[in-house]
Formats: C-alpha cells, structure tokens, sequence
C-alpha cells in the first residue's frame, strides 16, 4: 500500500516539475523513488519516510546549486532586473519622507526612493540598487 502512496507522490513531483520547468520539485520525486524501491524491498514506512527526507534533502542541498549554475545560466532577465545596476537621471527630486521622486532610465520613467534616504535633486546621476514593487532603488552616483 505505502509503494502506492511513493509512486503517486512520484508521479505528481514529476508533472509539477514538467508543468513548471523552475527546478523546483525534482528533488522530491529523487526522495519519493527511493522511498518507492524501499517499499518494494520490504522496509517499513517508518523507513520509507527517513529515506524520502534524507535523499530530498541531501538531493536539494547536494545538486540544486550546480543545477542552478549551469541549468538556469541563459535565462534571460526580465526588463526591471535588467534595469539593476543602469545608471538614470533623476527627473524630479527624490524625497524618501515625501514618498516623492522619479527617475528617467533607458527611456523609461520609474518612481524612485533614494537607498541613504538622504534626497538627492532633480539632475543628478544615479545608480539604480534594486527594485521593491514598482519603485526602483537608487543612490547617488560619484563623479568621476
């Protein structure tokens, strides 16, 4: 009965994986085969379970890195991460205690807050940190 319940838990890991392609459950379904082949041999649920956790785990901390490496390194970034580390022109004064301030970067105008939370004046250069929302993070660039 437990090779039943490994082999579904399998089956789903797997079409969760096709369905999302984000590496995301493989792991799983490497801990719930095993438990599958354990079951089939005779061990106990109790057994089965260890082995589920420990080879997911040991699947997730022992591969999931390099998979990430290698598997994920063409992934194109999306237009706002693109935009982290763009230089932008402050196009109206940025004022963290405000909740104002916008910039021009790429062509396109963002809200804007300022990563010191000092203000920095309409003109200036800036280097564009991260983006939280729909508000891209900046700080002042330093003359060259």
């Amino acid at each position: 009965m437990e090779g039943i319940f490994w082999l579904a838990i399998l089956i789903l890991m797997v079409v969760i994986e096709i369905i999302t392609l984000g590496l995301t459950t493989i792991w799983f379904a490497g801990g719930a085969l095993i438990a599958f082949l354990a079951s089939l041999a005779g061990a106990g649920l109790p057994v089965q379970a260890v082995l589920f956790f420990v080879v997911s785990l040991g699947l997730l901390l022992g591969t999931r890195p390099f998979a990430m490496k290698y598997f994920n390194k063409d992934r194109t970034k999306t237009n706002a991460e693109s935009l982290i580390g763009a230089t932008a022109v402050v196009m109206e004064d940025i004022d963290n205690l405000q909740a104002v301030g916008r910039v021009q970067v790429n062509g396109q105008e963002w809200s804007a807050r300022s990563s010191s939370g000092f203000g920095i004046p309409k003109g200036k250069t800036v280097l564009v940190e991260e983006i939280r929302g729909v508000k891209l993070v900046v700080k002042e660039k330093m003359e060259e």
